[in-house]
């Protein structure tokens, strides 16, 4: 099942868990389900991160054209808040900001389309997450949208304990090019 949160391609991908007595198997995406639905799942690129400690930031990253890059990424231990902002001028939700809050036992998957800043804090010591990626990473066509900017006004569940450089110092809004 496909659940939108607001922002147009932004989604929750309610993944099935099958259970017998040697465990479980997790289906995280489908990627038939997922298109209809007009999600862009193609993937050019499979990360994981880790995060040792809880209360670290990373984020708010994207990549522009002609290397904007749609995600689709679950945990798979831990737990964190996960946020978008809306960096597409066209969309009536430009500048809004969503989070959500997934953790390793809720069989979710998040989809973050193109055109979207994305980044977390973790709420637990030892998140990680698998990220399919529609694009390879270009460091030319990185960006990173201040993560505390006070015209975005994301709320971070707690002071950060760890954050890059890159990362703390962030471009303030608007978004840059």
């Amino acid at each position: 099942m496909i659940e939108d949160l607001g922002i147009r391609g932004v989604a929750l991908v309610r993944g099935a868990r099958h259970h017998d007595d040697r465990g479980f198997l997790r289906k995280v995406l489908v990627s038939e389900e997922a298109r209809a639905h007009g999600l862009d799942v193609g993937v050019a690129e499979v990360v994981t991160t880790t995060n040792e400690v809880a209360g670290t930031i990373r984020g708010m990253h994207y990549q522009v054209a002609p290397s904007a890059e749609a995600k689709t990424l679950w945990v798979t231990d831990g737990a964190l808040l996960d946020v978008l902002v809306d960096l597409r001028p066209d969309e009536p939700t430009y500048g809004q900001w969503v989070a959500v809050e997934l953790s390793a036992g809720d069989d979710v998957a998040l989809h973050v389309p193109t055109g979207i800043a994305h980044g977390y804090q973790t709420l637990e010591d030892d998140t990680r997450l698998t990220y399919l990626i529609s694009t390879g990473h270009s460091p030319d066509h990185a960006r990173t949208l201040a993560y505390d900017d006070p015209t975005v006004g994301i709320e971070w569940p707690m002071a950060p304990t760890r954050i890059s450089v890159k990362d703390r110092e962030g471009h303030a809004w608007p978004p840059a090019p």
